[in-house]
């Protein structure tokens, strides 16, 4: 028997459960094809309100801790209530069904169409909030979605199915329109499932990214965070250093979006340090960077060991002993380079801030490229500064899909209240990271859309409108 011949036996198992799975979704899926704008909008908020509810939320929020053993409890609440409202307030009136715009100019009109059955593969760091967001848009939209959980996270992602499923038949809707594989999974599983589906939205690791984008299949994948932050000579140092502690300590920075370095212009570097002491921070020596560095990254790659651990954990697992470095809220290191040979200038899922010092904007700038050259390229970036010329040269010139200013990142680069960006917990990284979108992940992905097309008045032009002025000035 072949190598090749034996893989597929064993993989022969996984792709018949996969097969009934989307079987019996295509079936709730045709039904959910055919409702009216306000039955897919009473479905989303069914699904919404599964997660939503007080007593429900906290209890999803205890488990994932327990389970996962990631982040905090508090946290995860605020996490559940806040991702949710927010893209139910994104999707408040947003047309999903039917004839969603008329263009008389062009003759085009514009329906909206459901994509099918969405795979979701969802990660460990965010069980409860990642796969509901996913689930709402998907529903919005008249799909079906069939998670992926991570094991970790599984028994989260099975009790959040529980109570879409007791709200789904609340309202008389199929409870098949929302499904996950069953435990335990598998990457054979997780491929069947990636591989029959429509579409293929994954958050989480980059061997699950890659897997999603080779799985045949039009796939959503996200870039790996590793956010940088600049700290200009005209920022306000407090109001910087109160919003990049708040983010960077929030659930233990299980986020991609919480910062994990700043760069601190040299006028204002003793200020700012002395402003993130003032909110918890604790600037690890030279002796103690190095004992933390054997425990975070031996071989040079993270240790899960200390992902989204509380400081108290981390300097228990690395044996440090200062009395105050346990009781920080974050741990404060100096770095002066960037690449594998300075592991902390990568990303570090925990409250761990890397900070680096800037002789002037140019100095910063080149420091954010070499940084992200490393990890990073693509997410996001931050900066604290009133000077509209360093602002705008972050968004003309680094490779990054969004530039958050003055705003405390975990909380600002997936949507906020008081900014425009989509409530969401996929960030795309377009092409600098590897990604197929460049966005906040919101309901327009889950839609296809049909285009009615009819005759307008004929608009062509000659060749002298397009090419007389270029051949007058070529001498052509």
């Amino acid at each position: 028997m072949t190598a090749r011949s034996q893989v597929a036996i064993e993989a022969a198992p996984a792709r018949a459960a996969v097969a009934e799975l989307i079987r019996r979704a295509r079936a709730a899926q045709s039904v959910a094809a055919r409702y009216s704008q306000p039955q897919l909008d009473e479905v989303a908020t069914a699904a919404a309100w599964a997660i939503m509810e007080p007593a429900r939320n906290r209890l999803l929020a205890e488990l994932a801790v327990q389970d996962t053993g990631l982040g905090n409890v508090a946290d995860k609440i605020v996490k559940n209530h806040r991702k949710t409202l927010g893209l139910m307030r994104d999707l408040t009136d947003a047309k999903t069904t039917g004839v969603i715009a008329e263009h008389a100019d062009t003759g085009i009109t514009e329906i909206a169409r459901p994509v099918g059955v969405v795979a979701a593969v969802v990660p460990s760091t965010n069980p409860g909030a990642t796969p509901a967001n996913n689930i709402i848009n998907a529903l919005k939209c008249g799909n079906a979605v069939i998670l992926s959980p991570s094991p970790k996270g599984y028994t989260t992602s099975a009790r959040l199915l529980e109570y879409i499923h007791a709200e789904l038949k609340r309202i008389g809707a199929p409870a098949d329109l929302v499904q996950m594989l069953a435990a335990p999974v598998t990457k054979e599983s997780s491929t069947e499932l990636m591989q029959q589906a429509d579409l293929v939205v994954v958050t989480g690791s980059r061997a699950n990214v890659r897997a999603g984008y080779s799985s045949g299949k039009p796939a959503l994948g996200v870039g790996a965070g590793n956010v940088a932050v600049i700290v200009d000579d005209s920022a306000d140092v407090d109001d910087a250093a109160a919003k990049i502690m708040a983010s960077k300590i929030f659930d233990n920075a299980t986020s991609c979006s919480s910062e994990n370095s700043v760069i601190v212009h040299a006028k204002v570097y003793d200020a700012m340090l002395a402003a993130l002491a003032r909110q918890g921070g604790v600037l690890l020596t030279a002796a103690e960077k190095a004992t933390l560095q054997k425990t975070m990254f031996p071989g040079g790659h993270l240790s899960s060991a200390v992902t989204a651990q509380a400081v108290s954990r981390i300097c228990a697992i690395a044996g440090l002993t200062r009395p105050a470095l346990a009781a920080a809220k974050c741990l404060l290191v100096e770095e002066t380079g960037a690449g594998p040979d300075y592991p902390y200038s990568g990303e570090k899922l925990s409250p761990v801030l890397t900070v680096y010092r800037a002789q002037d904007f140019d100095h910063a700038f080149d420091t954010l490229r070499s940084i992200y050259a490393y990890m990073g390229n693509g997410h996001s970036c931050g900066i604290y500064s009133e000077n509209g010329a360093n602002i705008r040269r972050l968004g003309l010139e680094m490779t990054v899909c969004r530039v958050i200013v003055k705003q405390a990142h975990t909380f600002a680069t997936g949507g906020s209240f008081d900014n425009g960006l989509p409530f969401s917990l996929s960030m795309g990284c377009g092409t600098w990271g590897g990604n197929s979108f460049s966005e906040n992940l919101h309901y327009k992905h889950f839609l296809n859309i049909t285009r009615i097309v009819r005759t307008i008045p004929t608009r062509e032009p000659s060749p002298d409108d397009i090419f007389g002025a270029y051949r007058k000035k070529h001498h052509l």
